[in-house]
């Protein structure tokens, strides 16, 4: 099993003993994804140390602020590392004010033309408010006018309404441990509906963890629990979408 998005630097424990248990739990790759300037360089770091754990390097719209060609040039720089595979997450965040609008589209626009130029893919953060459309609307739009036919992961996906679009874009939709939530049938619906070559599935530890594990902080291990509600809902083994994943992302993170 991989797990497509995690934040090694955000979860309890020594990192040592998170990655050992996932391990365990059948976690052979993950990517650890970088936020900002310090965490950008703890994910490489962590992906320095452990042979299964790959970094993206990225701003995240929420720590968009001040953006600016000096951190542009440094994703650049950081993203030649041997064990970056992807640029973001990056993207368009409308559910919290931490960073101004304009900020937040000038770093993303920054961030495709990252991941042109060093030809790998980009890892998406979409929030709205409850209800909402606009940031998702948006980085369609966007992505469609800077980045038509580059690879793009759609992560923690959490955009039904958007799936079909997705898919005749041939971007890949990355399910985290909120598909398993009682009240997510729409989006469970949307897992059974990703074409077989594009789907993935994350933690975005320490968040989301999955239903059985609410209320804990949530860490790569528990990426198995997903897997199995999404391979229900696809109407596969898990062993199926374990096969399947590991496929995609092999294919995408080129590890």
């Amino acid at each position: 099993m991989i797990d497509s998005h995690t934040h090694l630097f955000l979860c309890d424990g020594a990192e040592a003993d998170v990655v050992a248990a996932a391990g365990a739990a059948g976690v052979e790759r993950m990517l650890t994804v970088g936020m900002d300037a310090e965490t950008n360089a703890a994910a490489i770091a962590a992906a320095e140390r452990h042979p299964g754990v790959f970094a993206a390097v990225g701003r995240h719209p929420n720590e968009a602020s001040g953006f600016d060609d000096a951190a542009a040039a440094e994703i650049v720089r950081l993203g030649a590392h041997e064990k970056v595979r992807a640029i973001g997450e990056t993207g368009l965040d409308y559910y919290r004010d931490t960073a101004d609008p304009d900020d937040q589209r000038r770093a993303f626009a920054a961030q495709i033309e990252i991941a042109l130029e060093l030809e790998l893919p980009i890892v998406i953060h979409a929030r709205d408010p409850e209800g909402g459309s606009e940031a998702v609307d948006e980085i369609f739009a966007t992505l469609d006018a800077r980045a038509a036919g580059h690879p793009v992961i759609l992560h923690c996906f959490s955009a039904p309404q958007r799936v079909a679009d997705a898919a005749e874009r041939g971007w890949y939709c990355s399910f985290a441990g909120n598909v398993t939530y009682p009240s997510a049938r729409e989006l469970r619906f949307a897992a059974a509906k990703v074409p077989e070559e594009r789907i993935l599935v994350e933690t975005d530890a320490p968040y989301l963890s999955p239903q059985p594990l609410r209320g804990k902080r949530n860490q790569p291990a528990n990426v198995v629990e997903t897997a199995k509600v999404v391979a229900a809902e696809r109407g596969v083994s898990y062993e199926q979408l374990e096969r399947t994943v590991e496929a995609n992302a092999r294919v995408l993170f080129g590890w």
